[in-house]
């Protein structure tokens, strides 16, 4: 793979990303393009933590989900076995404990894989994304963060688009010899 297809597919991922917001099937597509653009870029840049620390973070949101999942089921149904609420509202706020945790590991996790981006492709938007996503993930608490996290995808988006290859500085052509007498 090459460079812009990497960044084209980073980039149309993390767009995806932002129109999942409103269309969630369409943030699965969205990370998975996201994570197979940061596989080229890894590779195009020789760095492998780009797409390492991208994997760890889809990986923490995964788990996250299915954590959050599994402690939602379990206390509705130890709450309808035992007939009370109380156990249906204890799992709903360790399911948001849990989301939470794991999010913000994901969030640390693109904010590494974006920081590395940035320093390798001088495109420093990645550096503010990334720290908007971490930001994010952190006042979700209060759901300004979800604004946050919105616009962080729509950086890293634009940064992804701006990209440009990386020119390796030419090495000047030594003159002629003399002539030899």
């Amino acid at each position: 793979m090459s460079f812009e297809s990497g960044k084209n597919m980073a980039g149309i991922g993390a767009l995806l990303l932002v129109i999942g917001s409103f269309v969630p099937f369409l943030s699965l597509v969205g990370i998975i393009l996201l994570l197979v653009g940061l596989r080229d870029l890894a590779q195009y840049y020789n760095d492998n933590s780009i797409f390492q620390n991208g994997l760890y973070a889809l990986i923490f949101g995964l788990i996250g989900i299915v954590a959050a999942g599994v402690v939602l089921v379990s206390f509705f149904v130890s709450g309808f076995l035992l007939g009370g609420g109380f156990l249906g509202l204890a799992g709903i706020i360790l399911a948001l404990v849990v989301v939470f945790i794991f999010y913000i590991l994901m969030a640390v996790y693109f904010r590494r894989a974006f920081d590395s981006l940035a320093d390798k492709s001088g495109q420093g938007m990645f550096r503010t994304a990334g720290l908007l996503l971490f930001i994010g993930a952190i006042l979700t608490i209060v759901l300004v963060g979800l604004i946050l996290i919105f616009v962080a995808w729509i950086l890293a988006t634009v940064a992804f688009f701006s990209m440009t290859p990386a020119t390796t500085p030419q090495q000047p052509t030594p003159p002629p010899p003399p002539p030899q007498a």
